[in-house]
């Protein structure tokens, strides 16, 4: 009977799920995990809501509101996140990224409403920009950048949460994008 009972319910789990039964995965790879962190940092929604789409929607009215004057405006950390991921994609690609005094502050407070339809834009390209070069960099230079590519998804989604809170204390956030 017991073994009747584990053919049967073998068999129903093979016939119910062919495509399961076949289907085979391929490991991971170093590339393969940093490109999945990274684009659900940026643009693909997986556990969290990604930066391109907690900016998304937003007038520049709305992008300079504050909660308080101690606090960044979701403008103020889209810039800050547009500075860094510019900076790190510059000496990525071998580039002499911007001069920086090493003041954190003031990667916050070139963000001004005038510029925010600029600032986003170039932020999703800076994005896009390091999803291609992920895409492109061989295992040598990943190998090289692993730990500092996965800070930069790590920060990202960081800051994105910051911006979330705002939105949802400003009350200008759409829960229905993702976050109650």
């Amino acid at each position: 009977m017991r073994k009747l009972t584990l053919f049967v319910i073998t068999g129903l789990l093979l016939a119910g799920f062919p495509a399961m039964a076949q289907q085979t995965k391929t490991a991971p790879t170093l590339k393969s995990i940093l490109l999945h962190q990274f684009q659900n940092t940026w643009n693909q929604q997986d556990w969290f809501v990604p930066v391109s789409k907690a900016v998304e929607g937003l007038t520049a009215q709305q992008a300079m509101w504050k909660p308080s004057d101690s606090s960044h405006s979701v403008g103020q950390l889209a810039y800050h996140l547009l500075f860094w991921n510019r900076q790190e994609l510059d000496k990525f690609n071998g580039r002499k990224p911007s001069a920086f005094d090493g003041n954190n502050d003031e990667t916050f407070t070139a963000f001004t409403e005038a510029t925010w339809a600029s600032t986003v834009e170039q932020l999703n390209q800076v994005m896009k920009d390091w999803e291609t070069a992920i895409k492109n960099a061989d295992d040598a230079k990943l190998q090289g950048w692993y730990d500092i590519i996965a800070h930069i998804s790590t920060h990202n989604a960081y800051h994105t949460g910051q911006i979330l809170y705002i939105r949802k204390l400003a009350g200008n956030w759409d829960p229905s994008k993702g976050v109650k």
